[in-house]
């Protein structure tokens, strides 16, 4: 895993990069991470499939930007992700990103999300209760489904009441949560089946 990058230039780009979920990719204007696109056949598929729908969804959301070299702020960025994303509980905190076409409740809701560990979980209301809005919780889920640079803005880690996943935009939906979630160790890994127990045996 790692790095799969074309010629590109240092100003705005975009690049692939592999994690244990699956083919990533990022966007930067200047060295500011302006979108983040989580695996776009998290199904399973074979990684040339896997690398060229990630690759068709970057393109699709930024036109103009060029397959490229990250600069080095950004390829900072790839490797804590990389490394998250393996279960190690890196803080993404300070990644810049760029979010100042987002509405101020969004951005309200990205900076309080931002601020929960790996391994932890809010619920939406709690996220509207931080936000001094209880009873909002449903447009606390509304600008989370629309957040440009998931992993580094957390939204997998918000859930509905009583624990339940709740939805999520990414590919893969509440299944790409769960995933993502098991690896932070915020949900138990599932329980082994027989057959899996026939299998360590062997």
């Amino acid at each position: 895993m790692g790095l799969m990058v074309g010629t590109g230039f240092a100003g705005v780009g975009f690049a692939l990069f592999g994690t244990a979920v699956g083919c990533c990719g990022v966007a930067w204007r200047d060295e500011v991470i302006v979108g983040v696109a989580l695996p776009a056949r998290p199904d399973g598929a074979d990684e040339i499939a896997g690398h060229a729908a990630t690759r068709a969804s970057l393109a699709a959301e930024h036109p103009d930007f060029v397959e490229g070299e990250p600069p080095p702020a950004v390829a900072a960025a790839i490797d804590g992700m990389i490394a998250l994303l393996a279960g190690e509980p890196i803080d993404l905190a300070d990644i810049r990103v760029d979010l100042d076409g987002m509405p101020d409740f969004h951005r309200r809701v990205y900076e309080v999300t931002r601020a929960i560990p790996p391994g932890s979980t809010l619920t939406y209301g709690e996220v509207a209760a931080r936000l001094g809005m209880p009873g909002a919780a449903q447009a606390v889920g509304q600008a989370l489904g629309r957040n440009p640079v998931p992993i580094i803005v957390p939204c997998h880690r918000v859930l509905a009441a009583g624990g339940a996943l709740g939805g999520f935009s990414a590919p893969g939906g509440a299944a790409t949560k769960q995933r993502i979630l098991r690896i932070e160790g915020a949900l138990p890994a599932p329980a082994p089946t027989l057959f899996d127990d026939l299998f360590a045996d062997s």
